[in-house]
């Protein structure tokens, strides 16, 4: 593998409003998961509308599970989750509306983890 390091990012931009952009982060960090590479999904902006509690239940397309199914299948499977701690307080969503497994971070944490992965795809 080439890069700096066996890690990708993926960094979700999209919100609940354009799902079809919103299962591509889990499927690859999972796929990324099953080739022992670290994988890390980053959620900032309308991205972090994705982990708030009740949200991925609702979201379903095609032949495809739900979202939530696919979100605790990529927490099984090792993917960390981050949500953007500045993005909460300009959409004014309080800490404690997110799921327990995504860890909220500042954006030191982002560049950090840019840094030192392999690769960064945006959602």
């Amino acid at each position: 593998m080439t890069g700096k390091s066996e890690s990708i990012l993926y960094v979700q931009t999209s919100g609940v409003d354009r799902p079809e952009r919103l299962y591509s982060p889990f499927i690859l960090a999972m796929a990324a998961r099953a080739m022992d590479v670290e994988a890390s999904i980053f959620f900032m902006i309308g991205g972090v509308e994705v982990v708030k509690t009740g949200e991925a239940e609702k979201i379903k397309l095609g032949n495809f599970p739900d979202l939530k199914s696919i979100l605790d299948q990529a927490v099984r499977e090792g993917v960390r989750l981050y949500v953007c701690e500045q993005s909460t307080q300009l959409l004014g969503i309080p800490r404690g509306d997110f799921i327990p497994e995504a860890k909220i971070v500042g954006a030191a944490t982002l560049n950090d983890l840019a840094l030192e992965a392999g690769a960064v795809m945006n959602f």
